[in-house]
């Protein structure tokens, strides 16, 4: 058996842990099943997604134009070549990773489906290792909920999409969260008919109601939506179409739905079953996420657990500065909390969302005074100079300290005009005023979020 200094488990976020343990001279057991390196980010999530749904985008501002006077015409749509070139990047990018980890004499990988068998002790094939320090980045995998049927027909998941060689001429969605609705996005964009099909009341149930609802409004004039039903049975006809019989929860009426294709996209589940985390001392919560503290550290001594492996934000950037954290404590001199009230995130729907902190209901629950201002792209200049897109900013505010609580934002460029909100949270007292105190230039778009600011009022 083979003894390291470290273990990493998973090499998303995990690789930032290799990286800097490689520099400082320590040998490292990278246990990555592959063949691509890189995670969820990489091979399955965040880059190949927008590389498809940036030219959904571009479809969209062409369809819009009209209204702010220009006519233009799409003459065609190269589905193959946008999903070529997406999967060329993800390829490419795998790849020089790969032989950076391979040519690395410091870094051993493992490449398979690795378990724990015993104290800080794993087994991957018929090899066995040990480490001093282990982490776990292990991640999430797509969730496939019990619906009757779905075992016998072919379906795609977040991960399978991306292997498409022909766009379908209609798809049935599963799920309308951020994953569901950036794919509806994408392939309404694409040409195709598309349903998607909610068990909530809301679509993007997490973001604020009035966000929510903008959303589906939008998202309306482009494809069908149901919330409130459940999908209770799919099948595959002979032709290859698969059917959806969907109940709707309040009146129990059974509806079907035929498309071509069909995309589950109800969540994702922990990695952690099958690590088998318990045979190291590793304890697990409910849904299978692994349990840590303030500090990342599991219920074991001198292993760390970060990324989508907890149940805290699913996010690449979340899980990049949880992996600095782990690294500072599990070699600095002092330990250091991790602070997540702050972490921003973005759904790259038509139109695009973004958040930070709390909504509106958790900061009542949570203050007993608080201030909420709006504004909306319409009522700044270059909204009118944009056609007046349909979108607003909502902010949230302690009343007595102006400590900035949340802020969404629906519209164009969102997930870039968050950051505003998300630096000042991050900057001293996190008060507001540095944005309303500050020069914005005149007419920019980030006007919207100064003015929200300047909108504020008392809520009960």
């Amino acid at each position: 058996m083979e003894r390291f200094d470290v273990i990493v488990i998973g090499s998303g976020s995990g690789m930032i842990v290799t990286s800097s343990a490689v520099e400082n001279g320590l040998r490292v057991a990278l246990v990555e099943k592959g063949p691509p390196l890189g995670g969820t980010c990489l091979n399955w999530g965040c880059i190949p997604s927008k590389m498809l749904i940036y030219p959904a985008d571009v479809v969209a501002m062409i369809q819009e134009a009209e209204k702010i006077g220009v006519k233009a015409k799409i003459e065609s749509i190269d589905f193959k070549k946008i999903m070529h070139r997406m999967r060329h990047l993800v390829t490419e990018e795998t790849q020089g990773m790969a032989l950076g980890v391979q040519e690395d004499p410091n870094i051993e990988w493992f490449k398979g489906l690795g378990e724990f068998v015993a104290d800080y002790t794993m087994k991957i094939g018929d090899k066995k290792i040990k480490g001093d320090k282990i982490f776990i980045a292990s991640g999430a995998r797509p969730f496939i909920p019990p619906i009757k049927g779905i075992d016998g027909i072919s379906y795609l998941t977040n991960e399978t999409v991306l292997e498409l060689e022909e766009l379908p001429k209609s798809i049935v969605i599963i799920g309308g969260g951020y994953i569901g609705c950036e794919y509806a996005h994408f392939f309404a964009g694409m040409g195709s008919e598309v349903t998607v099909v909610e068990l909530g009341s809301k679509l993007v149930p997490a973001e604020e109601p009035e966000v929510s609802d903008l959303l589906k409004t939008e998202m309306e004039k482009r494809m069908k939506i149901l919330t409130n039903h459940q999908v209770v049975e799919a099948k595959q006809q002979k032709d290859g179409a698969k059917t959806v019989a969907a109940k709707d929860t309040a009146s129990g009426q059974i509806k079907e739905f035929s498309a071509e294709a069909l995309l589950v996209a109800v969540g994702r589940k922990p990695n952690s079953d099958l690590l088998k985390p318990e045979k190291t001392g590793v304890e697990v919560d409910k849904k299978g996420f692994i349990k840590v503290n303030d500090y990342l550290e599991t219920t074991k001594k001198n292993i760390w657990a970060f990324g989508d492996a907890i149940d805290k934000q699913m996010f690449r950037h979340a899980a990049n500065y949880e992996a600095q954290i782990v690294l500072h404590n599990a070699f600095g001199e002092h330990k250091v909390p991790v602070h997540l009230d702050a972490t921003p995130h973005a759904v790259f729907t038509h139109p695009q969302i973004a958040s930070v902190g709390l909504t509106e209901a958790d900061a009542k629950k949570e203050f007993k005074k608080i201030l909420v201002g709006y504004y909306y792209y319409k009522e700044t200049a270059k909204g009118s100079a944009m056609g007046d897109p349909e979108g607003f900013v909502k902010v949230i505010v302690h009343h007595d300290t102006g400590k900035i609580l949340g802020g969404h934002i629906i519209g164009p460029f969102a997930p870039e005009l968050i950051q505003e909100i998300v630096n000042a949270m991050n900057y001293g007292d996190g008060a507001y005023a540095p944005i309303i105190r500050a020069m914005h230039i005149h007419p920019a778009a980030t006007e919207v979020v100064k003015w929200s600011f300047g909108n504020l009022r008392h809520v009960e």
